[in-house]
């Protein structure tokens, strides 16, 4: 099977002091095979400002992004395959934290809210709902988590 690569990059200017009373910027850069390179950050909603940034990509963010695109991909493939064309794809997905029966936090629920724009023939409803399930079945990320994945088509 193949390989997926990541190099996470992170370092501080605080002092060690500052270090572990926790002041520290948890900004840091994820750099993947391609080239590519993100701005990554804790979230503010876990990490207060200053030591995070909202503008760059925290984890949790990153983990509902891969599963609404994962989703997607697999969906234009099954649409393909049964002859269904799409000329646009958009999803707003949203993930929920609540805690595990640990007491920890947990994306718990990615909730998928695909709007299509269809090339020609369109999809019953059933016929829609089916593609969703076979993309679903198909998904790599899908298949890897334990995150419940709601589709709200």
């Amino acid at each position: 099977m193949a390989e997926h690569r990541a190099t996470i990059e992170w370092k501080t200017e605080a002092g060690p002091a500052e270090f572990v009373k926790g002041r520290y910027s948890r900004e840091h850069a994820w750099t993947f095979d391609g080239g590519v390179r993100v701005a990554g950050s804790s979230s503010p909603s876990v990490v207060p400002l200053p030591w995070s940034s909202p503008a760059a990509v925290d984890p949790e963010e990153a983990f509902v992004a891969a599963i609404a695109s994962c989703h997607m991909l697999s969906f234009l493939y099954v649409a393909a395959r049964a002859g269904f064309a799409i000329a646009a794809y958009r999803d707003e997905a949203i993930g929920v934290m609540t805690k595990n029966e640990r007491g920890r936090a947990w994306v718990s629920k990615a909730t998928l809210h695909p709007q299509i724009t269809w090339s020609g023939k369109e999809p019953t409803a059933d016929e829609l709902a089916h593609l969703h399930h076979q993309a679903h079945d198909e998904c790599f990320i899908a298949n890897s988590v334990k995150t419940e994945i709601v589709v709200a088509a």
